[in-house]
């Protein structure tokens, strides 16, 4: 879905900020959960349960019988754990603290010590098994690196069973294949995504390649056969021979050149076999050497010897022993990047077995160059870029003022799917420099902090996004914690900046954030907004002078109340099915506490709704539904709006239907059916929606049966289409309308100027399965109507 017209205006977006003001209401507000587990504000998923499940084999009340209050401590950390691992609660605490969880009732049971010592996070522990969730899993297996990856669910035997032999395998194969482990019970979205229906399942995934499964039996020895099936690296064996003991032998061979695919050759020489040669060059014992380009055998003097057997140290040396990315300087900065895609490293002079890794950057990017600038020795061109820590950059190929600094793990498979993602998209980092002002082309951007989880999250669907709609709308993100009087400045220009998404036209992305809700997100909150943000200044001419033809709901809610921010998609949604027809707006009561004291509210969130044609211009109803989702607020909205549609005896029906000279949509129904009643306000909007081109009746059929009998109608609702065709002859029409009912055709009656178009719905008795779409009915009525030509002939 892309926006069809995007307004010349720039759009600031608030996605996760958080003001000093915002920050201090959080910490001031009830415990601090991140506190209570002993973590900081940045940690990860796997850290959360770590940190937890250490506090809880200490806490836990099995463990003190004897302290009374051990159960509420529990309770506690409980309750923080809860909420932090999930990414919604997360979010909701960190920009409101507890007020914005009170409609959250996590954290108030929990398992026993024995769940948590034997069952809780399997593999939190295993240096070489990489636990992946949700926001990481994709990027990970499309690095371009071999990936292995384990489905399991806490509380499966089968999982527990297989566990000692799997930390064995990663053991193994640490540094051929990325071993990775998914907790199915906290990633249950992500375990369906990826067709995981039983556990433990054990996929491979490689970038390019569909995943495969692997039905063998779990053994260490079955599943290092596997997985060596898709190390395809050549070894080249330079002469054929048997090799003594103190070799290497022809797997770790074979790992080795996985390790090393596409930076360094490997092959071995049998002395054994050729005598001469390796007395030649002067060979007497065993040995694994390096030799880099340009050397030889012969110059023993330019190779690094090395003296292990083991695959991973071998690595290590190699891996070291290889050229480092290429330096840039101030002097050579900007004529390198100005036409050329860059990955650029900044670092401050420090080394590490991470950063090393990174010089298997090259072979693992195809979509840009790769280099490195020190900070200590170029500091002029780090502060330029606001570089105040070793950080990873993406520079596209139009200038150095477009580039996009990345916040994430520094784990290489994480730092390949960020450039990836970000040479082919369209995010551009924005310093005080280049920050849109007066800027003709609109601007998306995201004000954020990345110690944010959540905003962290987002900037990969804002990446996708910004592909969709390249052309239309530009996509930036400025850091607040290193621009924090810009984001102020702006920020006080355009809105308070305290919801996780927000435009000048206020709005927000509750719940899991994705490139569709993004998408959603601007079609209809920037470019063509359904809900109008409502002010003390514009709600008399708006609400209270409205139009006698106009009707508006109200959504009076405060950003920190729970029930209101689970309303807000709701909202949104009801106000995209009545669009046209009901007005939708909102009111901030924390913003304007005073006007909604004024109006008289109470408690959060109120819904009222200002009818046409009233005769106060105050009066207003207040929605006291049980069911705060779209369909019935949209429902409640309707029944609210004047009837068009008109009530029809036997006489009218034979009179203004069948023998009338107008199109006719009729509703056959019976007080006392439930679907009816159901699709009462459906068929209102088709009569609303028709109005002036096709008539709308309803027709009692439990006070006027016999004429229902009379006409076939067998079960209600029946709704049947009656055009006027003059005196020609048609053809039937098909049919299969209006999923999910069933819909089917009734025979053509035989009547002197109208062909009947019965459509019977046969309902399935389950809660809510009955929706019809008044959308397809318009289109299919609209249909008809054009195959209703002079000629007669339905098309």
């Amino acid at each position: 879905m892309k926006p069809s017209h995007v307004s010349s205006r720039t759009w600031l977006l608030w996605l996760c900020v958080y003001s000093l003001a915002c920050l201090l209401d959080t910490v001031s507000t009830g415990e601090d959960y991140y506190q209570l587990l002993g973590l900081s504000k940045d940690a990860s998923t796997r850290e959360i349960r770590q940190a937890f499940k250490k506090l809880a084999l200490v806490m836990h009340p099995d463990k003190n019988p004897n302290d009374e209050s051990a159960h509420e401590k529990f309770l506690k950390i409980n309750r923080a754990y809860e909420v932090l691992k999930d990414e919604e609660l997360r979010r909701k605490y960190d920009k409101y603290g507890e007020r914005g969880l009170q409609d959250s009732q996590q954290g108030g049971r929990y398992e026993s010590w024995n769940f948590y010592r034997y069952d809780f996070g399997i593999y939190d522990e295993d240096l070489e098994i990489i636990t992946l969730d949700w926001g990481d899993f994709d990027a990970a297996v499309n690095s371009g690196e071999l990936w292995f990856v384990n489905f399991y669910f806490p509380r499966c035997s089968h999982c527990h069973e297989l566990a000692p032999t799997w930390r064995q395998f990663a053991k193994e194969m640490d540094g051929v294949f990325r071993i990775g482990a998914v907790n199915c019970g906290d990633n249950g979205r992500l375990c369906r995504s990826k067709g995981v229906s039983s556990y433990p399942s054990l996929y491979v995934f490689r970038a390019g390649m569909s995943a495969q499964k692997y039905f063998g039996d779990r053994s260490k020895e079955s599943l290092v056969s596997f997985a060596m099936q898709f190390v395809s690296s050549k070894v080249t064996e330079l002469w054929e021979g048997k090799p003594p003991a103190n070799c290497l032998e022809s797997q770790t061979r074979q790992k080795l050149a996985g390790m090393l695919e596409g930076l360094v050759s490997v092959g071995w020489l049998d002395c054994s076999v050729q005598a001469e040669l390796c007395e030649r060059l002067h060979v007497t014992s065993s040995f694994t050497a390096y030799s880099p380009p340009g050397s030889s055998l012969e110059q023993r003097d330019h190779m690094l010897l090395i003296h292990s057997l083991d695959v991973k140290e071998i690595y290590s040396e190699v891996i070291q022993y290889l050229p480092d990315l290429e330096s840039l300087t101030q002097d050579t900065f900007t004529d390198k990047l100005e036409n050329q895609r860059w990955l650029v490293s900044f670092t401050f002079g420090q080394k590490n077995l991470g950063s090393i890794e990174y010089r298997k950057l090259q072979v693992l990017l195809k979509e840009a160059s790769v280099g490195q600038v020190d900070c200590l020795t170029e500091s002029r061109l780090c502060d330029a870029f606001y570089i105040q820590k070793p950080s990873i950059a993406v520079f596209k190929d139009t200038g150095v003022n477009d580039f996009e600094v990345y916040h994430g793990k520094e784990l290489l498979y994480n730092v390949v799917g960020f450039a990836k993602d970000s040479a082919n998209a369209h995010v551009t980092t924005l310093l005080p420099r280049n920050f849109p002002r007066n800027e003709k082309e609109p601007w998306l951007v995201d004000f954020f902090a990345p110690w944010c989880p959540p905003c962290r999250a987002l900037l990969p669907e804002l990446r996708k996004a910004s592909v969709q709609l390249f052309g239309q709308l530009k996509f930036g993100t400025l850091d607040c914690t290193i621009h924090e009087g810009l984001c102020r400045t702006v920020s006080g220009r355009h809105s308070t900046g305290t919801r996780t998404l927000q435009a000048g036209s206020g709005g927000s992305l509750p719940g899991h954030i994705n490139e569709s809700k993004v998408l959603k997100f601007i079609e209809y909150d920037l470019v063509n907004p359904v809900v109008v943000p409502l002010t003390p200044d514009n709600f008399d001419e708006l609400v209270r002078q409205r139009r006698p033809n106009e009707t508006w709901t109200v959504d009076f809610y405060a950003p920190w109340c729970g029930p209101c921010q689970a309303l807000l998609p709701e909202w949104r949604r009801m106000a995209r099915m009545v669009n046209g027809i009901v007005k939708v707006g909102t009111v901030d009561c924390q913003k304007y506490h005073w006007f909604c004291q004024q109006e008289s509210v109470r408690a959060y969130p109120e819904i009222r709704l200002f009818p046409q044609d009233s005769r106060s211009r105050n009066h207003y109803e207040s929605y006291n539904g049980w069911h705060r989702d779209a369909h019935s607020l949209r429902a409640w909205a309707l029944g609210s709006l004047p009837r068009v549609s008109v009530d029809l005896n036997p006489e009218d029906f034979k009179q203004m239907v069948l023998r009338g000279r107008d199109h006719w949509v009729l509703d056959f129904y019976a007080p006392w059916c439930g679907p009816c009643q159901h699709f009462a306000p459906e068929f209102e909007l088709l009569a609303r929606v028709l109005q002036g081109t096709v008539r709308a009746g309803k027709l009692d059929c439990q006070a006027h049966g016999e004429t229902c009998q009379s006409v076939g109608i067998r079960a209600y609702p029946t709704v049947r289409f009656y055009p006027y065709l003059g005196s020609n002859k048609v053809r039937g029409c098909g049919a299969g309308i209006w999923p999910p009912c069933d819909a089917v055709l009734a025979e053509q009656h035989s009547l002197t100027n109208k062909h009947t178009v019965n459509i019977q719905f046969y309902l399935k008795r389950t809660k809510l399965s009955y929706r019809l779409t008044p959308q397809t009915c318009t289109k299919f009525l609209i249909l008809l109507l054009m195959g209703v030509g002079n000629t007669g002939e339905g098309r």
